[in-house]
């Protein structure tokens, strides 16, 4: 509850490619606009020589600055480096990854003279920071609690990633609640008046890295019970804009004979430009794009229509689709059993998605009656309220019923994944499993944890491991009872019991060794607060800079404007001073200290305004 300084609990939808953040407010949410009136935000951070920009400012730096102009960060958060998917993500990003320690990447850049690596943590931390001030600045109070909203089928490593980049970022995360979870308490909200029975909501969740399907089932108590999920955490429109890079990139190297793939800066300036592309085609069904001296000097222009546009992404947008399917099998429904079918994410746009969703789904119209870019932050809002104890029937009345999105389990000695969680198991949950010894003699049982669909438990998703002593005796003697506790999060907590001794070993596995330590996440608090401080400053000398350049200004409109009056030597004088002060102090990019600055702006005044004051 608010009071004290203290603002109400705020919603987060922390995106791929922008975010947004709500607060119940009001008997209402809102949905809080940042210093630049936008309502979402670029998930952006640019570092530079002269300081650290995130939101609009950064995504502006894409085009000039695109080495040190980190996007993207979701897909590398709670990711190992050797992980398939990153390294086919690495190609396409022009900022530099490297392999840090216990394999987790470290992103490295050029900020103010010096070298530095960040953790993607880090970078998701900076951007829910830059979200928490926008919050506090609007409320008037300090932001403490939050929910933040993740896809459905990140993994337990990234689930626990995000929760440290909550804490990193100075929030404590109430919750983390799956995306398509939120947008159904959003549309259940905002549709309650309506809701006279059980209505079934497909939420189909398609943003600018990501993808979610799910299945929720809305009854007339505000309960809201998610059936089944489906999904790719590397999907979404960044991808679409990555395929109309490749294709214009082969187009230009055919047609000039030239080769363009490496250079950083063209690159980047073309997929600004692919991305307005791609929102134009959602309204006309063809533009052209056309960048100047975009590579040696060659201008480019090179004209895309909508169709084209949808075949180049025909796989991308057709397995789409086949993730509605799959999610209505395991949910054991069919097309005729969902009421609505709700749109959510700004990639939803593109009206080849709504074709065959529509085709799908026999004709049926698809239901646009939510904010597709604030449905997000907006249930998180509203489960923000609820966690923090608002009274309002409204929000005090529902419940929520969430699942986990992928199967759970430990491999076995012949390989196999040996599942103790099943798939859509209601959370929290808490199942067990026994195991025995495979050999003579063991003195103890390693268990591999992993998360995923596969048969073979090499083929899913590895996220940690824990041993178990047990004592000396023929195979299938020992018996280890293994416990898998998850949480609201949904994340994993396992604990192995030797059932002859009743000594248990316990593990929190999104904290393996292969995660971020207590001493890097203190570390990350520590430089957080270095920044923010930095980034005051950075903020106090560019204002002061400011504020002298427009008192320079304003003195030479004075000047000119009674010119005709002053004798020429005063004229000269206040000139000479005028043009020591910009070459002493305004030249270049390179910021000056604030008192440099005052001290500058006093010194003009000294000179110029009693020679002004004599000729009124």
């Amino acid at each position: 509850m608010a009071g004290d300084g203290i603002a109400p609990a705020i919603g987060i939808d922390l995106g791929t490619t922008y975010s947004c953040v709500g607060v119940w407010r009001n008997g209402q949410v809102e949905i809080i606009p940042n210093d630049q009136g936008n309502r979402t935000m670029p998930s952006c951070v640019s570092f530079s020589d002269t300081g650290r920009f995130i939101g609009e400012g950064a995504k502006n730096q894409l085009s000039i600055n695109p080495t040190h102009t980190i996007y993207d960060s979701k897909r590398l958060i709670g990711r190992r480096f050797n992980d398939a998917k990153l390294q086919e993500d690495m190609k396409l990003w022009p900022f530099e990854i490297i392999k840090g320690s216990s394999g987790i990447p470290k992103i490295v850049v050029d900020y103010n003279g010096e070298k530095r690596e960040f953790f993607p943590e880090e970078i998701s931390s900076m951007v829910l920071m830059k979200l928490k001030d926008v919050a506090e600045a609007y409320l008037g109070d300090t932001v403490i609690d939050a929910v933040i909203t993740v896809p459905a089928y990140f993994d337990d490593s990234q689930r626990q990633a995000t929760k440290d980049a909550g804490y990193v970022a100075g929030l404590n995360v109430l919750q983390i609640i799956n995306e398509p979870t939120s947008a159904a308490i959003a549309y259940g909200f905002d549709m309650s008046t309506n809701i006279t029975r059980g209505t079934n909501v497909l939420i189909f969740d398609l943003g600018g890295g990501t993808f979610d399907v799910s299945l929720v089932t809305i009854d007339v108590n505000g309960t809201f019970r998610v059936n089944a999920v489906a999904g790719d955490t590397n999907l979404g429109g960044q991808d679409f804009d990555n395929v109309m890079v490749e294709h214009f990139v082969k187009q230009f190297n055919e047609k000039h004979r030239t080769d363009m793939s490496g250079n950083v800066k063209a690159l980047s300036r073309l997929k600004v430009a692919c991305e307005k592309a791609k929102r134009i085609l959602s309204s006309t069904t063809e533009t052209t794009i056309e960048i100047d001296a975009l590579h040696q000097g060659v201008d480019f222009s090179m004209r895309i229509t909508r169709a084209k546009f949808e075949y180049l992404n025909e796989d991308f947008f057709t397995n789409c689709v086949q993730m509605v399917d799959s999610c209505l099998c395991d949910a054991g429904f069919n097309k005729r059993d969902i009421d609505e079918v709700v749109l959510v994410g700004g990639s939803t746009r593109i009206p080849k998605v709504q074709q065959l969703l529509k085709d799908f789904f026999d004709g049926k119209e698809l239901s646009k009656k939510i904010n597709p870019d604030e449905a997000v932050a907006y249930g998180a809002a509203v489960l923000a309220a609820k966690l923090s104890g608002e009274s309002s029937p409204q929000v005090s009345n529902f419940e929520l019923n969430d699942i986990v999105p992928l199967s759970l389990g430990v491999a076995l000695y012949d390989t196999s994944l040996s599942v103790i969680v099943k798939r859509n198991a209601k959370k929290p949950l808490t199942r067990q499993a026994n195991y025995t010894t495979a050999e003579d003699n063991q003195s103890a049982i390693l268990f591999n944890v992993y998360q995923g669909q596969r048969t073979r438990a090499i083929d899913n998703n590895w996220l940690g491991e824990f041993t178990v002593a047990v004592p000396v005796a023929p195979k299938g003697t020992s018996q280890v009872k293994v416990v898998f506790d998850i949480d609201d999060d949904g994340i994993l907590n396992c604990s192995g019991e030797e059932v002859t001794t009743g000594l248990t070993k316990k593990v929190r596995i999104g904290h393996d060794k292969q995660r971020l330590s207590k001493a890097d996440i203190k570390k990350m608090v520590q430089d957080a607060q270095r920044y923010k401080i930095e980034d005051e400053e950075f903020k106090e000398k560019t204002s002061a800079r400011s504020d002298l350049e427009d008192y320079i200004y304003k003195l030479k409109n004075k000047i000119k404007s009674i010119r005709s009056k002053i004798r020429s030597e005063d004229i000269e004088k206040m000139e000479n001073a005028i043009e020591d002060v910009r070459r002493q102090i305004l030249h270049g990019m390179k910021l000056a200290e604030v008192k440099e600055y005052t001290t500058k702006s006093d010194l003009l005044a000294s000179i110029c305004v009693p020679i002004l004051a004599r000729y009124p």
